[in-house]
């Protein structure tokens, strides 16, 4: 029961979208309202507002750290398994793409995901989030750059984190992530993304 009340949890704690919180606090439109209509930090930025962006990117990053850190730091005392820190993973995640709280209409998980990564294996989140960097710098261009970083996470992961369990939970991440970014992804081929900081009307 201890593991299956951990990974709802998690759920929860995903469930906390942080650019509809950010936006509410700023007496800002839902991100959900224009744009891509993505709940998340991209999205954010096409308001104007960089510090609202911020903000967003920091909170849903930071949930996915914490929900696997809370895990990982009683997994001793609460007896979890490992496969539990990696339902856990996933569970924050998953909360995060289809809050229980904002409707089931949730991001596309990628901030959420860097947080899961430094929480299971620092040096594989900093791997992905440099990668993003450059790519990001490179071609302005955040879905491009999301969707690079997170192909090569099960990559990196591989020769970092000890346990299969975790592993198989980044590769389920990954998989959630490219899924969410299907729309992204018929745009870039059609030439039709749109760059990082572009201004967006409502729609």
């Amino acid at each position: 029961m201890v593991n299956f009340f951990a990974t709802v949890g998690a759920y929860l704690l995903g469930s906390l979208s942080f650019a509809v919180i950010v936006s509410k606090a700023f007496g800002m439109a839902d991100p959900r309202s224009y744009g891509s209509g993505n709940p998340g930090a991209t999205n954010v930025l096409r308001s104007g507002k960089k510090l609202a962006a911020v903000l967003t990117l920091l909170g849903d990053a930071l949930k996915g750290w914490l929900a696997v850190w809370l895990a990982l730091r009683f997994q001793g005392e609460l007896q979890l398994d490992n496969v539990t820190i990696g339902l856990v993973a996933v569970a924050v995640l998953v909360g995060h793409m289809w809050p229980v709280f904002f409707g089931f209409k949730g991001g596309k998980g990628v901030a959420t995901a860097v947080g899961v990564l430094l929480a299971l294996s620092w040096p594989t989140a900093l791997i992905c989030a440099a990668v993003w960097l450059v790519m990001a710098f490179g071609f302005k261009v955040s879905s491009l750059a999301a969707l690079v970083a997170t192909a090569i996470s099960p990559l990196v992961a591989w020769f970092f984190i000890p346990h299969l369990s975790w592993l198989l939970a980044v590769v389920v991440i990954a998989l959630l992530v490219l899924y969410r970014h299907q729309s992204n992804i018929r745009n870039l081929l059609s030439g039709r993304e749109s760059k990082i900081g572009d201004k967006a009307k409502p729609e």
